[in-house]
């Protein structure tokens, strides 16, 4: 609603200069707000754009005008209805997720190529005929309601899942027979991030962790605290749920609760800040057990693999910067760590209990190889697979042979596996058909050189028949132990296929090679970050990947600050920037919904030490008049509860308001959309072709129809 409200503002200019049309921003009204910390006086004119879009008339009018005008700008860019039709023909084929299996019934989700939302399936058997069980694309008259997480019973009979309205990180959850198809009249509210609810293995209830009922007006703003775990019995109200655990002495604390397969144990993962990690444990098969702690550590990374009788399974960097598999026994009367699977050359990335053996992935130059262990820590072949990619996790179960796992590379759209533990054979189990070749691309991995000479490794994919400089897209993350590993994106495709280059950076901050390299991307050693980027960039011209004045850069999120930061610092390395959902406003995003979480990556904006570090970078800080900078679409949506949209409102009223060029500095903000999860699949193909058509005009990139 607010793209295209009535809102009297300066209409866009028809004068042109030599570089770009002249464009007549909104005048945003500033506000004199000056804050002292340290000594330090820091002005922030735009404070009131930090106010919920949705409550106040004022964000509104602006959010409105800011879009009239960027929707005029990007109606003149020829490219974008190339891009747009090409984009739904990539976008036009049918994907499958993982199966879950449970009580011999086979749960996966399907897109049938341009469905705004994926339907959920169910199959009697493996070869069966897959009925629907929930098609969300009727939630809503805009698509925008979609199937979140979803988790059967452990006898396939009921499905708990939840409803995601509008891109929110807040989640309803509800409960299907999965015979009849009714929804059950349970419901849980305020449930945050992602599905944190787990069966119990008779299916009369289950387990879940919330957040209490925010005050009104504040559901999108307010920080979360207070989690608690709870547990409910199916046919009850949600007032009548069961207190299991809560730490009112750690409201920063939150609950991650989840069964082990064998439906024994219930354990608990917490979180805090500081890097604190805690794992509670319940026994299921004692009424009466009481919560026992096992693990309180910090600074360590602790997840839980799976259980068999009294052992329970972990990953942990305990003595192991790159993790190692440990087992604690259960019936000791103060468990310790027992090393079952030590730290190897490469980066554990995840393990699961399978067909009697662990499966391991691992990361060699952030390319996955799965190992096989048996359950006493010996090694037992490696899975064979179909090339040089990423793998999503074998899923399955302890005492079944049968395993599924995704496999997609840079030009390998997402397929299916199944896997036979006994055999150890592997068969497609959902093969797409795409509208391209992928043998037309060529995907290879350099390694570049950053300023403090750490090696750091990029992949860079391309038409083969590509030889020349030519306009490239970079892209990195660098941030909170999130690996970039190669994955599928049809979106992607529609750049490539015009001629254009995608180089994706494996920078410090990820765990690409375990806790040192998240480590030395963190906190005071955040500039390596901001550094990596820089020198993949300047790799990319000295090598003739691209040209000056070619290359484009974007990132989302924590890689939105990383795009924010680095066009501050370098402005005249990039010609086109493309931030997505960031953290601009470094010195106060730890005082909404979820930037509480963030400080054990950025630090305490009220600690000295941590303040005068972020200030360093602060990307709305830190525009500088007098320079010129790249052409810049930066994104969001006003119902983004993650990073709220108040950062990226900020940082681009900074840049209109400075003299840094003749290029335009936009910002194109969707509605009813929020960080990224659940957004229809056509708010994505108009999004993509926006942004595609933006970076192609600044980067000289001649878009051209494809047959």
């Amino acid at each position: 609603m607010y793209r295209h409200a009535l809102v009297a503002i300066a209409c866009l200019m028809t004068s042109t200069t030599a570089l770009a049309q002249t464009i007549a921003y909104p005048q945003t009204r500033t506000v004199d707000q000056v804050d002292e910390q340290f000594g330090v006086k820091v002005a922030d004119p735009y404070r009131w754009l930090e106010n919920d879009v949705r409550n106040d008339p004022q964000v509104a009018a602006w959010v409105a005008a800011e879009n009239k005008v960027t929707d005029a700008y990007l109606a003149t860019l020829p490219g974008r209805d190339i891009f747009k039709q090409r984009l739904t023909k990539l976008f036009d084929y049918e994907r499958f997720g993982v199966p879950n299996r449970e009580g011999g019934r086979y749960f996966y989700s399907r897109n049938s190529g341009l469905q705004n939302q994926s339907v959920l399936y169910v199959r009697d058997s493996l070869n069966g005929q897959g009925r629907v069980l929930i098609d969300p694309n009727g939630w809503s008259k805009d698509g925008a309601t979609a199937l979140a997480e979803w988790a059967p019973s452990k006898d396939g009979k009921r499905l708990l899942y939840s409803i995601q309205d509008g891109g929110s990180d807040w989640r309803k959850l509800r409960v299907l027979d999965v015979d009849t198809g009714k929804v059950l009249d349970d419901q849980i509210d305020w449930v945050k991030y992602g599905l944190s609810a787990s069966w119990v293995k008779d299916g009369s209830g289950f387990y879940y962790a919330r957040f209490p009922t925010p005050e009104k007006g504040q559901e999108f703003q307010s920080q979360n605290l207070n989690a608690k775990v709870y547990f409910h019995r199916l046919g009850t109200p949600q007032s009548a749920d069961r207190l299991i655990y809560e730490r009112p002495d750690q409201p920063r604390f939150t609950f991650y609760p989840g069964i082990t397969d064998d439906g024994r144990w219930l354990v608990i993962s917490t979180s805090g800040p500081g890097d604190h990690t805690e794992i509670t444990v319940l026994d299921l098969t004692k009424p009466n057990d009481r919560p026992r702690t096992i693990v309180n550590t910090d600074n360590v990374d602790w997840n839980t693999v799976g259980s068999k009788d009294s052992t329970l399974y972990l990953t942990t960097t305990q003595g192991a910067p790159r993790l190692r598999i440990v087992t604690l026994d259960m019936a000791a009367a103060n468990p310790q760590p027992k090393e079952l699977v030590a730290e190897d050359k490469a980066v554990l990335n995840g393990a699961s209990l399978v067909g009697g053996r662990i499966m391991a992935a691992y990361l060699v130059d952030a390319k996955t190889e799965v190992k096989r262990f048996t359950l006493d820590g010996k090694p037992d072949g490696t899975i064979e697979l179909p090339g040089i990619g990423t793998v999503g996790g074998v899923g399955g179960e302890l005492d079944n042979n049968e395993g599924f796992f995704a496999f997609s590379s840079f030009a390998t759209p997402t397929t299916i596996y199944r896997y036979d533990v006994a055999t150890r054979q592997v068969t497609p189990w959902a093969t797409p058909k795409v509208a391209f070749d992928p043998a037309q691309y060529d995907v290879r991995q350099r390694f570049y050189t950053s300023k403090d000479g750490t090696k750091v490794p990029m992949f860079i994919v391309k038409r083969k028949d590509v030889t020349k400089p030519a306009p490239t897209l970079l892209y990195a993350y660098g941030g909170f132990n999130v690996p970039i590993l190669p994955g599928f994106s049809p979106g992607r495709i529609a750049w490539l296929e015009q001629g254009g280059v995608l180089a994706v950076a494996n920078i410090r901050g990820g765990s690409e090679y375990g806790k040192e390299w998240h480590d030395g991307g963190k906190l005071l050693n955040k500039q390596n970050v901001f550094d990596d980027f820089i020198a993949a960039g300047e790799d990319l011209i000295a090598q003739g990947v691209t040209g000056k004045g070619q290359l484009a850069i974007q990132g989302g999120s924590n890689g939105g600050l990383l795009v924010g930061a680095v066009v501050n610092q370098r402005p005249d390395l990039f010609a086109a920037a493309l931030p997505a959902v960031g953290v601009m406003d470094m010195l106060r995003f730890d005082r909404f919904t979820a930037g509480r979480y963030w400080v054990d990556d950025y630090g305490v904006p009220a600690k000295e030490a941590d303040f005068r570090n972020l200030l360093t970078y602060s990307p709305y800080h830190n525009v500088k008049a007098g320079v010129t900078y790249p052409a810049i679409l930066a994104t969001t949506a006003d119902t983004d509860d993650r990073v709220v949209p108040g950062h990226t409102f900020k940082y681009t009223a900074m840049l209109q308001s400075k003299d840094i060029g003749p290029k335009p500095h936009l910002v194109r903000i969707e509605t009813r959309a929020g960080h990224g999860s659940g957004k229809p699949t056509d708010k994505v193909i108009e999004e993509t072709a926006d942004l595609w058509a933006f970076i192609a005009k600044w980067t000289g990139l001649a878009v051209k129809p494809v047959n």
